[in-house]
């Protein structure tokens, strides 16, 4: 079965060939090279793809680019998802077919195997906005851990692209959300998708703010969406009493405080005995089953279906889509120019 299946892919490339990936060769340091890729020798498990776009996850992949990621040694080849036509099968696959388009955690790369999650695109669903799906999936994590109710006042701080896509999520279920971010383009960009309320900390101070849009009751659930440590004492005092301050964006770097204030505001009933949440996606099951109501791969059927019709807004957060070539450009953008470069994918297909 698998040397027909793997004879068909002939229409689509030879079994042997060479490919492109990007790669972290050092601190700082990004280049495209060419690798060889094969598909005569797949696992059981395993699905070849031939990548159409793949999308940054900035903050990771800036951190991996640092060398400050344990987890991810340089030299490293990044990649967080991706979209593309199906170009072999291995033995066990039996759900897809040959030139179907799916998305995949795939890496930057022409071309790649995957064997993690692989799903199929609806097909009224543009690929370019289907792979934005791999970083909304990170943010409906706040979403489903939260205790936040239609009704309830939630606010998220940064309004980068996980940002943005979190705090869409909670206003389609129903909450009143305020964004909060230092950058005003994000804020506009927050407001064009339907976030009702923002917030400027370098122009109005942010708990008198909070406080006058909830009259005083401040909120349900606080979302910290940036990975700054200092930004996360600062958003646990937006949380009323016996709310929730869930961690969607991964703590970095290192920050000197006095901690006591802050653990007061969670343990203390005066300050409000708020619950810290972890919000980081894998703590959700891959595949869907019967003793877990979610999933990543449900999270991600969800999502292509708010996308397909509308009311997940993706369309004026892709702000840059960049042949792989450009590679220094898209990771200096996110880096340096965070006000222009939120939502930046790579075109494979040249």
């Amino acid at each position: 079965m698998l040397q027909l299946k793997l004879k068909s892919v002939n229409k689509f490339c030879e079994l042997k060939m060479k490919a492109r990936r990007i790669i972290f060769p050092s601190p700082g340091e990004v280049e495209v090279e060419e690798f060889d890729f094969n598909t005569q020798n797949l696992r059981n498990t395993d699905i070849a793809i031939k990548t159409d776009y793949s999308i940054i996850s900035a903050g990771t992949e800036l951190a991996i680019l640092e060398g400050i990621e344990s987890w991810a040694p340089l030299p490293f080849v990044p990649g967080y998802g991706s979209v593309g036509e199906i170009i072999a099968l291995g033995r066990s696959v039996n759900q897809f077919q040959l030139g179907n388009r799916v998305f995949t955690f795939g890496k930057h790369a022409s071309k790649g195997l995957t064997s993690i999650l692989t799903l199929p695109i609806p097909d009224s669903l543009d690929s370019l906005k289907a792979v934005i799906s791999r970083m909304a999936a990170v943010s409906i994590t706040a979403n489903r851990v939260s205790q936040a109710e239609l009704g309830d006042f939630v606010s998220v701080f940064g309004l980068g692209l996980v940002g943005n896509l979190s705090a869409q999520f909670f206003s389609l279920s129903g909450c009143e959300v305020i964004g909060i971010d230092i950058s005003q383009p994000r804020l506009d960009l927050a407001k064009k998708c339907g976030i009702k309320y923002v917030i400027n900390p370098r122009k109005e101070d942010v708990n008198d703010t909070v406080s006058t849009i909830t009259n005083g009751k401040m909120c349900t659930s606080v979302i910290e969406a940036t990975g700054v440590p200092s930004v996360t004492e600062q958003a646990i005092r937006c949380a009323g009493v016996l709310g929730e301050l869930i961690l969607l964006g991964s703590p970095r770097g290192e920050y000197q405080s006095n901690l006591t204030d802050f653990l007061n505001r969670s343990h203390l009933i005066s300050n409000g005995c708020i619950t810290i949440k972890g919000a980081l996606e894998w703590r959700l099951p891959i595949n869907k089953n019967s003793s877990s109501k979610h999933s990543i791969e449900r999270n991600l059927e969800i999502i292509f279906n708010l996308i397909q019709n509308n009311k997940l807004k993706v369309s004026n957060l892709i702000t840059h889509v960049l042949t792989p070539s450009k590679c220094k450009e898209a990771y200096e953008g996110l880096k340096n120019n965070k006000d222009e470069f939120i939502g930046v994918i790579f075109d494979w297909k040249e």
